[in-house]
């Protein structure tokens, strides 16, 4: 499989990249050889063999989730720069009507 110019410059345009012809070509280069590579891949014979979810044996060793002391919605405020009695007060921001 081979990919041409064109694909690359589109798929530059929707990566929002602006790319020299030079770059154009690097590229061209580089994605031919990774669909390459993907085609052994694609190549070999799969069956039976289970995806693998994740690289190495090993469990999960994050901590449990506890119920720890919280802070109150005082002391949350205190050093707010603007607040009212429950809510942090920041500037508005969006589409002007």
């Amino acid at each position: 499989m081979s990919i041409t110019k064109d694909q690359i410059k589109h798929l530059a345009h929707l990566s929002r990249l602006q790319l020299s012809e030079k770059e154009l070509d690097a590229m061209q280069g580089d994605m031919e050889n990774i669909l390459k590579f993907v085609a052994q891949i694609d190549a070999l014979d799969l069956t039976g063999v289970e995806p693998l979810t994740q690289m190495s044996d090993s469990v999960d060793v994050m901590r449990e989730d506890e119920i720890r002391d919280m802070l109150s919605k005082e002391q949350a405020l205190k050093n707010a720069p603007d607040a009212n009695s429950d809510y942090f007060r920041v500037p508005k921001f969006g589409k002007k009507a």
